[in-house]
This record gives structure tokens, C-alpha cells and sequence, in this order.
């Protein structure tokens, strides 16, 4: 864990909610200042501007990841989401503005970091550490991570969360969604607010790190036994509501694993797959963030270290029952039934069109047919992905308006898809049938 992204540095974190709302507003300023030069320029040229190409300038999209990336909090965690390669809600266009955000987040100087520290911990903390490295070995949007050493020998990684990030939620995620209606990118008639809402509640979850230590030992006792992952331990006692303290584990990057051989990458990749499997028909209760950084690997024991469960989820028995339904319906190809499923699910909402409806159900169709085919499931092959890139694009194109998701749902769709992305950087191939099949049973 002590690689750091290429673009991060120390900036203060704005923490009153006035400075952060002023700093967004800056940005939106200083974006319509940037399209309406471009405008004039274009209209100069005896050109028509267009907002879409105004807007997705490369001076733009630095000017809004970069005033992300300081930020920090809500404000870059809502880029993060929409920058996901799959399972994204947005056009890919807006997506592509927050990109840099997926990796790049600057950390609070030393001082800040003292500050949040001592306002946490009791006084003459530091006395009872024979190390704390001021420098992250992480930075995310939430918070940043820290290796330290106790004198009584334990070795910690220590997770700070960056200050006003809690209070600031509501007129983050307000103000980013004014930011995105901003755009013009939006499908016409989508409703973006359900989704604001929801994730207005997610990073309030997020945000409490005596819930997220609480899902680190649940996972921990739920893994504890397993000889292919390890969970760090928490240590409550320098734990709080804004610290986060749990046991270092060494591991490197998982995309690193790409350069192993083609049967270590195999077996990565059908863990993970077995792990999300897992925790949707038996667990009850899913870690929702594929994020690549979640995820760790150890080379010595072929283990893989799992991190940040800040965003777990119960997962209602509807839920997954629902889903066992839609799958056994796809491993038996029967049109009717998936048409049924995703309509309980929420895939098709009661004003999509029956021509829209059975596009879907075919998009459902095709990717089990894809597992079919073949014993093994080429992850790297990108047929499939050109057809279901070709699929929804003629949705899109046709007026279709994807229905409002629940959060369950889109938080499912999104692990999956960070799986599927992490198997496909592995270059990795895995018999999902006989998983799917074993999981579903009878």
C-alpha cells in the first residue's frame, strides 16, 4: 500500500461548508467563462457552437477534476461513481470529465492531519507510537491512509478521514448535481435526483467509521477461515468516529497480477467472481466497491487482501432471489421469464416501450449466451462488450430513458461490472457457468 497516485500533493482540504460551496461555485463560474469564449471564438469562424464540445475541452475537464481532487469528500466521491468504466448511469461523456478522479486525490499537509489527530485521540497520542509516517501510503475521497507502529509492537494502517467531509455532504452532492444538470449531457426526461439522494445517504454511511470497522470484523469473521483472502483486523481501541485503525497488510497492486502466469491469473480472477457470488446467494452482505485500490495481492501466498468495506450493504433476500431467478432464466435461455425478472428488478420500468423491452431482455440473453459458449469465459475477448456497446447504444438512439434503479440494484450492477473489469485486465478466463450453476442450485 505505499504507492501514491502521480498527480497527488499536500493541499489543505477546505473544511467550512461556506469555503467549499464558494470553490464549486468558482468552478461552474470559470466554466461557463471557458464555453463562452470558446462560443464567441466558434461563432467568430461563422461556426454553430455546441454546448457538448464546448464543454469537453481538455482545459475543462482538468479544470473540474482538479478542483474535485482538492475538494475531496462528496464532491470527488460523486465523480468517482460516475467515472466507472461500466454500470454508469451518465453518458460516457460526463464520465470522461471525471475520470482522473478514479486514482488521483491529494492529502492533507502534516499539520491538518495533527489537527484532525488530536481533535480524535486522547492527549499525548503520540506518545505511544514508535512510528507514524505523516506521509499517506493511500489518498482516496473520503479519507487517507497512514502506516504507523505501536510501541506495544502492533503494526497499523490508519485511516484519517479529511475534516468537514461529513457536514459537507448535503450541499456537495446539491451542488454537484446542479454542476451535472449544467452540462446538457443529461438523456432527455432521466431523472437525476433519486440518484443524488441516494447517494447523499451512501456517503453518510461512508462517512461513519465506527459502522465501516464494524463491517471490517463482520467481513473479517465472515473470511476468517478462507485460505484464499485476508481481511485486516480492527483495532477498536484507536478507532473512532472520523479514525479508522486496523492491522497492516502487505500486498501489492491486483492489476500488477496481470503480469503473472495465465493460471495464477486465472485463479484471481475465479475467486473474486466466487467471492461476489458469495456474498450475493450467501453472505447476504456485499462490499459494493470494486474499486481496483480495494483490492490487494499477495505474491508470497497467493492470497488476496480485501480493503475498505465502507461501502457494505446488506443485500435483502428479494434482492437475491430475484437475481437467482434472472440467472437460472438466462442459463436456460427462456425470454419470458428474464422479461418478468427484470421488470420486479427494475431493468424495465412501466412506461418502456415493448419494443425496449425485449431489446433489454435480448442484451440479458446475449451475455449468458457468451457463457455458454464455451467451457472457459475469455475475459479479454471484447466481442462480447462490442455487442452490448452496440446494443445499447441502438437503445439509446431509439429514445430509450433507463427507469430510476434502487440502490440495491445499482450498487449490484456496479460490482459486477468492477469484477468483470478487473478479470478482463487479468486477461483471465473462468468457468462462470459451473460457479453460476453451483451457487444457484436446483
Amino acid at each position: 500500500m505505499e504507492r501514491k497516485p502521480a498527480h497527488s500533493r499536500a493541499v489543505p482540504v477546505p473544511a467550512r461548508r461556506l469555503e467549499r460551496l464558494g470553490r464549486l461555485g468558482a468552478m461552474t463560474a470559470g466554466l461557463a467563462g471557458n464555453m463562452a469564449v470558446q462560443g464567441i471564438a466558434q461563432l467568430g469562424r461563422g461556426q454553430r457552437p455546441s454546448m457538448r464540445n464546448l464543454l469537453l475541452t481538455p482545459a475543462n475537464m482538468n479544470r473540474v477534476a482538479e478542483q474535485l481532487a482538492q475538494m475531496r469528500g462528496a464532491a470527488m466521491k460523486i465523480g468517482q461513481l460516475v467515472s466507472m468504466d461500466t454500470g454508469e448511469v451518465l453518458p460516457p461523456e460526463l464520465a470522461q470529465i471525471m475520470a482522473r478522479l478514479r486514482d488521483n486525490a491529494h492529502f492533507m499537509p502534516p499539520a491538518q492531519l495533527k489537527q484532525v489527530l488530536n481533535a480524535e485521540w486522547p492527549a499525548g497520542w503520540l506518545g505511544k507510537f514508535a512510528k507514524f509516517d505523516v506521509h499517506p501510503i493511500a489518498a482516496a475521497s473520503i479519507g487517507q491512509v497512514h502506516r504507523a507502529q505501536l510501541k506495544d509492537g502492533r503494526d497499523l494502517a490508519i485511516k484519517v478521514q479529511y475534516p468537514g467531509v461529513a457536514r459537507s455532504i448535503d450541499s456537495d452532492v446539491a451542488n454537484v448535481g446542479a454542476l451535472i444538470r449544467m452540462t446538457g449531457l443529461l438523456p432527455k426526461g432521466f431523472e437525476l435526483a433519486p440518484y443524488l439522494a441516494e447517494a447523499r445517504k451512501q456517503l453518510h454511511d461512508e462517512t461513519d467509521y465506527l459502522r465501516e470497522g464494524a463491517a471490517l470484523a463482520r467481513f473479517g469473521a465472515l473470511l476468517g477461515s478462507h485460505a484464499h483472502f485476508v481481511v485486516p483486523e480492527l483495532q477498536a481501541d484507536w478507532s473512532t468516529q472520523q479514525v479508522l485503525s486496523m492491522s497492516y497488510v502487505p500486498g501489492t497492486p491486483i492489476e500488477e497480477a496481470a503480469a503473472l502466469p495465465q493460471e495464477d491469473r486465472n485463479r484471481i480472477a475465479a475467486r473474486l467472481v466466487e467471492l461476489t457470488l458469495e456474498e450475493l446467494f450467501g453472505f447476504g452482505v456485499m462490499q459494493t466497491d470494486p474499486n481496483f485500490a480495494n483490492f490487494r495481492y499477495q505474491t508470497d501466498t497467493g492470497r488476496i487482501v480485501l480493503l475498505d468495506f465502507g461501502a457494505t450493504r446488506d443485500i435483502p433476500a428479494q434482492i437475491s432471489d430475484q437475481y437467482r431467478r434472472m440467472m437460472r432464466a438466462g442459463l436456460e435461455d427462456d425470454p419470458k421469464t428474464l422479461k418478468e425478472v427484470a421488470v420486479e428488478i427494475g431493468f424495465i420500468g412501466t412506461a418502456t416501450k415493448e419494443a425496449h423491452r425485449r431489446q433489454i431482455v435480448d442484451m440479458v440473453r446475449t451475455v449468458f449466451a457468451a457463457l455458454r459458449a464455451e467451457p472457459l469465459f475469455d475475459f479479454a475477448q471484447t466481442a462480447l462488450s462490442r455487442q452490448m456497446q452496440a446494443q445499447g447504444m441502438a437503445l439509446a438512439e431509439d429514445g430509450f430513458v433507463p427507469p430510476p434503479l434502487p440502490i440495491d440494484v445499482l450498487l449490484l450492477q456496479r460490482k459486477f461490472g468492477g469484477v468483470f473489469l478487473l478479470a478482463n485486465r487479468l486477461r483471465a478466463r473462468v468457468n462462470v457457468l459451473a460457479m453460476l450453476e453451483r451457487f444457484l442450485g436446483d
